[in-house]
């Protein structure tokens, strides 16, 4: 029996079928379809894998040290209600768009806006750049993490005290006019120099730690979703555990009710100062990691249906919600510490107080010392009664705010301030373990994103590479660790904080503005929507469009500070050039090619036989192998590879698949519609 011919659907759009789907042939005369073969690509084992990957991506390091120090520097309970709101008008839209691209085209970060348009891939290179770069000083974070988890395996913690100078019993004077945390982060951990211009020598320790842990991510990476996907289970779980135990720990300290209040009492005259909404904005932004390609890549494993609109709600939402959880811990335990440093503040001026007044220094009659037990709260209202007395004695002004306010930010919170106040817990080992392994699953998670944002567009689009996935992947974590080398000499934390001021800030922002310019106005952002709408089977509100094209891009303004010697300022602005360059760069050079008349050659090859034969047996006609060879070789890669592609007056597309027919059985991957 004769097969009719496969049928024909109008309209072309942005997004891809499923894996499932079949490539129909739309000819003006109902000649012979092409059929593609089935997607290969991967996929996530179920939605709770990718929603952990999600989050453990989005959920970072900056969660824990960043955000709570910007609520307490900007007004408190008002600067959770500004980010609030900016996260709303401009984080989740943004999210929304990066999800929907990635899960449509599914496409890496390269092949997303080459589809869109060829002379738009340099974003997709950008991103991966800077990725690149992040990958490399993060991962020596990681490694900072794992040698304090390693060394919190003894009790007492080595940064309990101070250590004694050699061959006497007097403790070092470094560490007695700072702290044992802070000796113990500069002195044994990093063992840092004076400045960026010294560099000095390895640390061989830290060397070391950073192998560990580029070789816990290639392990993790080495099977692309498959291997990543399980570890996430643990990975993006575990902190959250951790979080909860401190937090119930926490609340149980006297002074951390002072610690939570410090924090969120809200100062509303903020709202009024500009540079708060840009340092809120720039929060949201960097939290939700917009612009790494990351996000792109791991929506891109989806099924084609997903709804990724929920997906960027949720994983927004439990975004912000780890930020605030992660503040009430930060300042519940700050809050501890600082009580326990201003009693000993307190004791200490007693005492001298109460010498004074023995030595007849002091009337008796014109103060009343308070009592050695009073309060904080009490001494403080005691000294600000009695400061025209105590004006000219030389006591030191004991504050809670101006404790808590002491290296909250930044890796000064994690090993310093943080470690400290777990030193003066019961069982302060196993705190220390539990923070820190806090910490490396935190930096872990963040971790395998940044490789999949390198990774994921790499394979997509060079088909060498993707052959050698494993061969690949081994050596990207081994260039990784050997530049890594750069920030584990005695000056590597002056680059390490470099690298994450400046190096993906700037270019972060300028991949993000032209990821939304290429979808709200090169594309068109009321045709994206019809897109998701297909996707979706509902339409998304119009206030996205809106958003895209207008509010997102005003809420992206950022303001940079160099402040570094004239040879940091070469490389700080090398940095920014390398990882923007792209852009232009592929512009012009698609702009050239198109001039020329160049065809567009793209490397990921399929065989010309496989369709041949496909195509014979979909067809009647003894020349069909033939024809569907010369149609093959004449195919445009690149098109073919993002779901249609033209030949002459015939336009190639996905249709969805019909189940129930003999067909489907016998070609599982082709449109059954007619057969």
């Amino acid at each position: 029996m004769e097969k009719s011919r496969c049928p024909v659907e109008e309209g072309v759009g942005l997004g891809l079928a499923e894996s499932s789907t079949g490539l129909i042939a739309d000819t003006s005369d109902g000649t012979l379809p092409v059929y593609d073969a089935p997607s290969t690509r991967p996929t996530w084992g179920n939605k709770m894998q990718y929603i952990l990957a999600q989050v453990g991506f989005s959920v970072g390091l900056g969660n824990v040290w960043r955000f709570p120090y910007l609520c307490h520097q900007n007004g408190g309970g008002a600067f959770l209600l500004l980010y609030f709101l900016l996260l709303i008008i401009i984080g989740i839209p943004l999210f929304f768009l990066e999800l929907a691209a990635g899960q449509s085209i599914r496409q890496g970060s390269i092949g997303v806006w080459k589809h869109i348009s060829p002379r738009l891939a340099g974003i997709g290179f950008a991103s991966c750049v800077v990725c690149s770069f992040v990958a490399l000083y993060y991962n020596v974070i990681i490694a900072w993490s794992l040698f304090y988890l390693g060394n919190s395996f003894q009790y007492p913690l080595p940064w309990d005290s101070c250590p004694s100078m050699a061959n006497s019993s007097n403790q070092v004077p470094e560490c007695t006019q700072s702290s044992p945390t802070t000796y113990f982060w500069y002195r044994q951990a990093l063992d840092i120099t004076d400045s960026i211009d010294d560099t000095g020598s390895f640390n061989p320790i830290m060397i070391g730690c950073l192998f560990a842990a580029w070789v816990i991510v290639c392990l993790a990476m080495i099977k692309g979703i498959k291997s990543s996907g399980k570890v996430m289970y643990f990975s993006s779980v575990f902190p959250y555990v951790v979080l909860f135990c401190f937090l119930v720990r926490g609340l149980l300290l006297e002074g951390a009710a002072d610690g939570i209040r410090y924090m969120f009492y809200p100062r509303l005259q903020i709202w009024g100062d500009v540079q708060v909404w840009r340092q809120a904005a720039t929060q949201v932004f960097f939290a939700l990691g917009l612009g790494f390609g990351s996000v792109i890549a791991y929506s891109s494993y989806n099924s084609h249906n997903n709804n990724c609109h929920f997906d960027a709600i949720l994983v927004s939402f439990i975004n912000f919600m780890t930020s605030v959880l992660a503040s009430l811990v930060v300042f519940a335990v700050l809050g501890f510490r600082a009580n326990v440093i201003v009693k000993d503040c307190m004791e200490t001026n007693l005492k001298h107080f109460s010498m004074l007044m023995k030595m007849g220094f002091i009337n008796i009659s014109q103060v009343i010392i308070p009592n050695t037990s009073a309060t904080v709260q009490e001494y403080q209202l005691w000294y600000e009664q009695h400061q025209a007395v105590l004006k000219g004695i030389p006591l030191e002004h004991c504050s809670l705010e101006k404790e808590m306010n002491k290296g909250v930010e930044g890796t000064g919170l994690a090993f310093i301030a943080f470690t400290e106040a777990m030193s003066l817990f019961p069982a302060s080992p196993f705190w220390s373990v539990l923070f820190f392994l806090m910490l490396l699953n935190l930096g872990l998670s963040t971790m395998f994103g940044n490789m999949q944002g390198i990774l994921t567009p790499l394979f997509d689009n060079f088909s060498a590479m993707r052959r050698r996935r494993t061969l690949l992947t081994v050596l990207s974590c081994l260039l990784g660790f050997l530049i890594g080398l750069l920030f584990v000499q005695r000056c590597g934390s002056y680059f390490v904080t470099m690298f994450d001021d400046y190096s993906a800030t700037l270019p972060l922002i300028i991949v993000v503005v032209f990821e939304t310019i290429s979808v709200s106005w090169v594309y068109g952002a009321e045709r994206f929507i019809d897109d998701i709408e297909e996707m979706l089977a509902w339409r998304p509100p119009v206030v996205y469009k809106y958003m895209w094209k207008y509010i997102c891009l005003i809420g992206m303004a950022e303001e940079v500070t160099l402040q570094y010697p004239p040879w940091g300022m070469v490389v700080l602005i090398g940095l920014i050039l390398l990882a923007s360059l792209p852009i232009p760069a592929l512009f012009i050079r698609q702009l050239v090619r198109e001039y020329v008349g160049w065809p567009d050659a793209d490397p990921t090859q399929t065989s010309h036989n496989y369709y041949a034969e496909v195509y014979s047996k979909c067809s009647t006609d003894p020349d069909a192998a033939q024809i569907a060879e010369q149609a093959a070789e004449e195919m445009d890669e690149g098109t073919r590879e993002n779901g249609f592609f033209v030949r002459e007056n015939e336009e190639y597309k996905l249709l969805p698949q019909e189940e129930g027919t003999d067909a489907q059985a016998e070609f599982p991957w082709t449109a059954t519609t007619g057969l």
